[in-house]
């Protein structure tokens, strides 16, 4: 068995859908939310990113009423590089998907090179909707300004550190400055954020996060916390018997080579913490 294939039996859910859901329903038994991701990677035609928002909006009504309808998508897979108007077209109908059936969409951030038009379609889609977010990461400096934003519009956002590997033009590079600029924004986001979710595997970000939730007199329904599925499992349960609210990214889906290769080549720390997991969950 190759490492990545070892790999991917502990950190994705499976291929298919039925796969992801049933580890949805065995996180859903111990008070674990989920949001469940079809991986794939960038499309480069009109056909193609059309049969991936078929495939997304499938997940979204596969979801069974027990579990919470919540998706996480790329915008470059709905065609974020073939046109704006496409990508545009194809994240309202899953939005609307969504809002059919009680559920939610988070928009996931990719590489600089894509911030601001998957913040340009995520504003033109949340006119309409309220059951979309948006992930920002912490490592570009642009943003603080970005989260300010949000927080005055009243938008959800995913706080992250940033898996993408960026110039130091355009982006905090040293580990304690990235630990700084997110203390500094979760603050923020609990300050006056739209339920902010604060994904991180980071202790002292966890720890932070909790210690302003309750500086600020917040209760634990006004937040959550999130983790990558494989790592830490046994936080996560810690967490939820303290009685916060805890969500995990699942992906699941054939495309799981370019999901793991995108985070082990990025960060050296990537790969040490995903061995230290392997040795101490």
């Amino acid at each position: 068995m190759g490492v990545l294939t070892f790999l991917a039996r502990r950190f994705v859910a499976g291929e298919t859908a039925d796969a992801a859901m049933g580890v949805g329903r065995r996180l859903a038994a111990e008070g674990i939310r989920a949001t469940f991701d079809l991986l794939g990677e960038n499309t480069h035609d009109e056909r193609t990113a059309r049969r991936s928002a078929e495939a997304v909006a499938a997940l979204i009504r596969a979801i069974p009423p027990e579990l919470e309808r919540n998706v996480s998508i790329k915008l470059t897979q709905m065609g974020l590089d073939v046109s704006r108007d496409l990508c545009l077209e194809l994240t309202r109908g899953l939005v609307q998907t969504a809002r059919e059936v009680s559920g939610f969409i988070r928009i996931d951030m990719e590489g600089s090179p894509f911030t601001q038009a998957t913040l340009d379609v995520f504003r033109a889609v949340r006119r309409d909707y309220d059951n979309v977010g948006i992930v920002l990461q912490a490592s570009l400096r642009r943003t603080e300004n970005d989260v300010a934003e949000c927080v005055a519009r009243g938008d959800r956002v995913r706080l992250c550190k940033g898996a993408y590997k960026e110039p130091a033009a355009i982006a905090w590079t040293r580990m304690d400055e990235i630990r700084e600029v997110y203390r500094r924004l979760t603050r923020r986001l609990l300050e006056g954020g739209a339920y902010p979710a604060i994904a991180t595997h980071d202790e002292s970000l966890i720890r932070h996060a909790l210690d302003t939730a309750r500086e600020l007199g917040l209760g634990p329904e006004r937040f959550e916390l999130q983790m990558l599925y494989g790592l830490r499992p046994r936080r996560w349960r810690e967490l939820v018997r303290d009685g916060f609210r805890v969500r995990i990214y699942v992906p699941y889906g054939t495309h799981w080579i370019p999901y793991f290769y995108r985070r082990l080549r990025e960060r050296k720390e990537n790969v040490t913490f995903v061995l230290r997991n392997l040795l101490h969950g």
